[in-house]
């Protein structure tokens, strides 16, 4: 059925993940344990959404190879669709390695995206039908600039939302932000994004503001422990959150903007919406792996309640 979707463009790669038992030493090797699973922003941020009980098409670009086999053997196995998806010969599918701290923090990472590179505009361009008539559209910035830039400017009655993966690739948006319905920066990006210091709550709105004027409808600000701050123009909050202790803090962005896409999905306030965004991303935070396996509307709405978001 027309608009029962959502399409998602954007990463999906294996994830090697190290997780230090102690605090990391520098130039040596540390004890821990070695985790490997699938992900990818925009794969991650799909895998939510179909835990959340949401029809989800994921186009993304993977290799012909054991990696983008078992990437794509996973996504039916989930049941998010990724067979709008570019499968590329004689190259090596996404890889992300990153090391985390024995506070479930990563302390660093290396991506080996390149494959990326290989989705053109000639080949979204197959995708239109696709792309319109979905409810909503994601794109996250691991996709070349030319396609965000190709999609964003053919696709006029859609609502887009933009993941910025991290502040380097969001950069390449930067001037074209104002076609984005709803976007989750972190301080640093919507700092970049914006040319605002953010310091305090009166800075918050200001560079919110800044966002909104070039034409953005939903702003979230990502604060970390300090919680969310939003502005749609009408109503705007800071929610601040309980500490709490993360297993694995890799994969709260993916479902905190999942939490986002199904509340517009469901026509739900701003504020509703992000309390449910913020308790996904607890969830998500709060198990080993980059998606919660226990990820579910009902989990969901059962946080907000332990967490006093209700």
């Amino acid at each position: 059925m027309t608009n029962s979707y959502i399409t998602v463009i954007g990463g999906a790669n294996v994830d090697i993940q190290g997780f230090s038992y102690e605090k990391i030493i520098f130039n040596d090797s540390n004890p821990g344990n070695v985790k490997i699973s699938l992900g990818g922003v925009g794969r991650n941020i799909g895998e939510n959404l179909v835990k959340m009980g949401v029809d989800t098409k994921l186009i993304s670009v993977v290799g012909k190879d054991f990696l983008g086999t078992k990437i794509l053997e996973e996504a039916n196995l989930v049941g998010l669709d990724m067979r709008d998806s570019l499968i590329i010969e004689n190259n090596p599918s996404s890889i992300y390695l990153s090391i985390l701290n024995e506070l479930g923090d990563m302390v660093v990472a290396i991506s080996n995206m390149d494959i990326y590179e290989k989705m053109t505009v000639e080949f979204i361009k197959q995708k239109r039908q696709i792309i319109n008539n979905s409810r909503l559209c994601i794109i996250d910035t691991n996709i070349p600039r030319d396609v965000i830039e190709f999609v964003l400017t053919n696709h006029k009655d859609i609502d887009f939302f933009l993941d910025t993966v991290s502040t380097t690739k969001s950069k390449k948006v930067k001037d074209m932000i104002g076609y984005f319905h709803t976007i989750k920066p972190n301080k640093i990006e919507a700092e970049m994004l914006t040319g605002i210091e953010i310091n305090n709550n009166d800075d918050l709105k200001r560079a919110s503001e800044y966002l909104l004027k070039k034409g953005v409808k939903n702003v979230f600000i990502s604060l970390g422990q300090s919680g969310v701050f939003y502005n749609d123009g009408y109503k705007m909050n800071h929610i601040k959150i309980p500490k709490i202790k993360a297993v694995n803090a890799t994969g709260a962005g993916d479902a905190f903007m999942a939490g986002l896409a199904y509340g517009h999905y469901h026509k739900m306030e701003i504020e509703e919406t992000a309390k449910l965004a913020i308790a996904a991303s607890i969830i998500a935070i709060s198990h080993e792996n980059t998606i919660n396996p226990n990820m579910s509307i009902q989990n969901i709405k059962l946080k907000m309640k332990e967490i006093g978001l209700c």
